[in-house]
């Protein structure tokens, strides 16, 4: 007696219902954690009435926030971001470096920018606005442990691998937060971490994984265009097409792209007290 026979069960619908859900997820998860920040932002640019000033109307003036140098003897370290103009603003900030030594009767300001030789020395104010936006700080540093800071700082900046006419790349990098973010690489000591929103400051010629740039964490970079972090000074972050996503445990913040760090300790120049901030 002859059994019918049947066709074997297909397996594959089911699979490939199964994993369905699982693309649109990804698909939901990744809207959600870069693309919807990023729109928000955008739609507040576009809101904005001032967002047409061109760079010759913006205003480049200090924000009174820091003192006059001769009149502040100790030695002082700020790293300093404020968002950067046109559309280029809705992803991401322009970072510098300020440092006056114990007794220094100026402070210096460098920059890195996009045209001509890239390294700037003390081309706008310390505490400048940046084409009309305030800036923060990030990190601020003082007395003997700034003095100790700043001869490292110095070498980490006449140093610079991309400091030529042509090295400047707005994304994914070299750019102005490559140039900071080599000189907390360079130095340590600072245990800094520049906001979330300052691309460029993940470039790296090649493939890494190793330590974070402050040695309190492990790091995964593919190129500054994508990647992960885990440390104390870095928080929690994840990389994708240099927008970054994540937490920052010490300030009790979470990092956005478009927004940088949003949460209870992300300080302002003005805010920074007698003691380290970050």
């Amino acid at each position: 007696m002859q059994h019918a026979q049947h066709p074997p069960f297909d397996h594959a619908p089911n699979k490939r219902q199964r994993r369905r859900p699982i693309h649109r997820t990804i698909v939901l998860l990744l809207m959600a954690l870069f693309f919807l920040p990023i729109g928000v932002r955008a739609a507040d640019y576009y809101l904005d009435d001032t967002r047409q000033a061109g760079w010759s109307r913006a205003n480049w003036d200090s924000i009174g926030s820091l003192p006059v140098a001769a009149q502040h003897p100790d030695a002082r370290v700020l790293v300093l971001s404020a968002r950067t103009g046109g559309w280029r603003g809705v992803f991401a900030v322009h970072s510098w470096i300020v440092f006056k030594p114990t007794g220094g009767e100026r402070w210096m300001r460098y920059d890195v920018v996009g045209w001509g030789n890239p390294i700037r020395t003390n081309g706008w104010a310390p505490d400048g606005r940046w084409r009309g936006n305030d800036p923060v700080v990030s990190t601020d540093v003082r007395g003997a442990e700034a003095e100790t800071l700043i001869p490292k700082i110095e070498a980490a900046v006449k140093d610079y691998q991309w400091r030529n006419a042509g090295d400047y790349h707005a994304w994914p990098g070299p750019n102005s937060n490559t140039f900071v973010q080599s000189i907390l690489r360079a130095v340590p000591e600072m245990q800094a971490a520049l906001p979330a929103n300052a691309i460029g400051r993940d470039f790296r010629e090649e493939f890494y994984v190793g330590l974070t740039d402050s040695g309190t964490g492990i790091e995964l970079n593919l190129w500054g265009f994508g990647g992960f972090k885990i440390g104390w000074i870095e928080g929690i972050e994840l990389n994708f097409l240099s927008l970054v996503t994540g937490i920052d445990f010490r300030s009790l913040a979470i990092k956005l792209p478009g927004f940088g760090n949003i949460g209870l300790g992300v300080p302002t120049v003005e805010a920074a007290g007698n003691e380290r901030k970050q």
